[in-house]
């Protein structure tokens, strides 16, 4: 697994996992790289500082102990873990039929209800041009068995 800083054309910076480099390049080249902020599928590398732990940091112990990968890092990811809690508790999972049932939601096919899923970027574009309110989620939902 490598980490990449990111950048998109509107200048927003992120930081993301990849398998590979090679992963990067092709996932890119595709278009399945999107911007964190704002959704632009125009993003590259950004000027990356490498990360050089010192002997002596790691033999004092100066450095702070990570804590487990499932708890939260910093204030941003438990804002964003709260985020998640509160849509998957108010929300219904429609997975990948979300631009179908927003759009038979708003023309009243369908019950109103919050819903969250997944959509190609096509395909939201089509709901904002039709006048149908979606909005994207800053975490990637986890797909629900039933």
């Amino acid at each position: 697994m490598i980490q990449f800083s990111l950048k998109c054309a509107d200048g927003h910076t992120f930081d993301s996992w990849f398998q590979s480099a090679e992963a990067f390049d092709k996932l890119s080249k595709s278009g399945m790289i999107a911007c964190a902020v704002c959704g632009g599928v125009d993003v590259e590398k950004a000027i990356m500082a490498p990360r050089v732990r010192t002997a002596r940091k790691a033999v004092s112990g100066a450095d702070s102990e990570p804590g487990p990968l499932s708890e939260p890092a910093s204030p941003a990811e438990q804002a964003l873990a709260e985020i998640k809690k509160k849509i998957e508790e108010n929300s219904d999972y429609v997975g990948s039929d979300f631009a179908s049932e927003a759009r038979a939601i708003h023309n009243g096919d369908s019950p109103e209800r919050s819903i969250y899923g997944e959509a190609r970027v096509d395909d939201a574009k089509a709901l904002i041009d039709d006048g149908i309110p979606v909005a994207p989620l800053p975490f990637r939902p986890q797909r629900k068995s039933n």
